[in-house]
């Protein structure tokens, strides 16, 4: 069962809150915010997934600013069944995204407004973004490849799983990595000299320092490698792939 909404947005705030279910979010050209929402609901039997279907309801709150949907929790016990609702949300590039999600993966593209994206389980990936970015998990490896890098802090955590940045070999950014089981990689950047090294923590400076850039994970490893490199391998990955080979031959 789908739902669509189509609302004219002055590029203030985008807010999803998700219970189960994925959520892809597309920066796009315009004002008008499209919604795709599709319920999706599992029972024992047929007759029982379709009585559970109109009791998936999402809250629906447009203002000038800002618009909001949400997943509604959903009360009593439900034994044998289960539903989730994914969305698929077309916005204005430049609007501010803000999106919680519990079980599902959030997963946005070329947005140049700051983005937030929390979830618990699931992991969150974000492609071609230019703007702030606060991204975390807790069950889940958190993956951020930056087009561009503006003033806005760029803040990536998780609890358990990886932290993956990309950022472009020109920007100015000032880094700060950290991880408790695992380890730290950087890939082949010309311009990124390293200030502090241990085996749990890293600092250092692309091209001077500028943005604050923060990567942590507790259980995982942190890589930071280049944007614009054609094979975005990281060193780490190269010698891992290479000792694969080796086991083949």
């Amino acid at each position: 069962m789908n739902s669509k909404l189509r609302i004219p947005l002055c590029w203030k705030e985008i807010k999803i809150v998700n219970t189960n279910g994925r959520i892809d979010i597309e920066g796009v050209d315009g004002s008008t915010l499209e919604v795709r929402a599709e319920r999706i609901a599992r029972g024992a039997t047929d007759d029982a997934a379709k009585e559970l279907l109109p009791r998936i309801v999402i809250k629906e709150d447009a203002k000038p600013d800002r618009v909001t949907l949400e997943t509604e929790r959903m009360s009593g016990i439900m034994i044998g069944a289960n539903f989730e609702v994914r969305y698929h949300v077309r916005a204005p590039k430049n609007a501010f995204v803000n999106v919680t999600n519990t079980n599902g993966l959030v997963s946005v593209t070329a947005m140049s407004g700051k983005v937030v994206a929390h979830t618990t389980n699931g992991g969150v990936r974000g492609t071609s973004l230019s703007g702030g970015v606060d991204a975390s998990a807790t069950n889940g490896a958190v993956t951020v490849d930056m087009a561009s890098v503006g003033p806005d802090k760029i803040s990536l955590e998780t609890t358990n799983g990886g932290v993956t940045l990309a950022l472009p070999e020109k920007a100015k950014a000032t880094v700060s990595a950290s991880c408790t089981n695992g380890g730290i990689s950087v890939g082949s950047m010309d311009n990124f000299e390293v200030t502090e090294k241990s085996r749990r923590h890293l600092e250092g400076k692309l091209n001077g320092g500028g943005t604050q850039v923060e990567l942590s994970t507790t259980n995982g490893g942190v890589r930071l490698r280049s944007h614009d490199a054609i094979n975005t391998r990281t060193d780490t990955d190269a010698s891992d792939k290479d000792k694969d080979k080796d086991k083949d031959r």
